[in-house]
């Protein structure tokens, strides 16, 4: 089953062929990606916006740039339509850095872009309340494939908030390589979860007209963090180097 069967539609609205979003369960991915003869990790959580659906709907298209996104180099409009049941459908190409782990980059391609292109699919209807997001990255897939599917509706519980349930399925076909792959993308996919919701908030804030300095200060702790984590990184190689050297002493 190929990717486009299992996650997208053709439909046709006012003569125009739009993409609509097939809602699947996780089982389907497993099952078509394990008839691929590829292994899938499997991620799936919930976060809560103290803000209102119509409030995160809004900041979805407005949430770039913001001092967690970075990474996002760019994003364009491919399509978007209203539907006659009156939903919003659009997809959008994103430009992302795409940095690979230092032990990782000795197996890759020296003129492997550091740029990677993500489509993003979503539905908003206005009248269950609900929109559906899918994304999936388009570059270098064979290395490591990243595909997320999340759904914004009303909490329940209070329904000035939103919830955001998320899932998301990475693999590999790397052979050889491709449980690392996965641990990698699975490791690298939670800390962007983290930094997604952190964007969010911040946009939230400044829709709101509140100042968002506390978002402030955590990115700048989160961004001394990454420093002294890829400080530490460097130390270990040039540590792994100086021991080769001495082995052939």
């Amino acid at each position: 089953m190929s990717h486009s069967a299992l996650f997208h539609r053709e439909v046709v609205v006012d003569n125009a062929y739009i993409y609509a979003l097939n809602v699947i369960s996780n089982q389907d991915v497993a099952k078509a990606k394990k008839e691929e003869g590829t292994m899938v990790k499997y991620f799936a959580c919930m976060g809560l916006l103290r803000s209102s659906w119509d409030q995160v709907c809004i900041a979805f298209w407005q949430r770039y740039p913001n001092p967690y996104s970075n990474h996002v180099l760019t994003e364009d409009i491919i399509f978007r339509e209203v539907t006659p049941a009156n939903s919003l459908v659009s997809r959008r190409l994103l430009t992302k850095t795409n940095r690979a782990p230092r032990w990782m980059e000795k197996y890759l391609p020296v003129t492997m872009a550091r740029q990677a292109y993500i489509i993003e699919d979503s539905i908003v209807d206005p009248q269950s309340r609900k929109m559906t997001t899918l994304t999936w990255n388009i570059s270098h897939a064979r290395l490591m494939s990243v595909e997320e599917r999340c759904e914004y509706r009303i909490n329940p519980d209070n329904p000035s908030w939103t919830e955001i349930n998320r899932e998301a399925w990475i693999s590999s076909k790397l052979y050889g390589l491709s449980r690392a792959v996965q641990e990698f993308g699975l490791a690298r996919f939670k800390a962007s979860v983290t930094k997604t919701m952190k964007g969010f908030e911040y946009v939230l804030a400044k829709m709101q007209g509140e100042t968002p300095s506390r978002t402030l200060t955590e990115h700048a702790t989160d961004r001394a963090r990454e420093t002294a984590l890829a400080a530490k990184e460097k130390a270990k190689d040039l540590a792994s180097q100086a021991q080769k050297k001495q082995q052939f002493v």
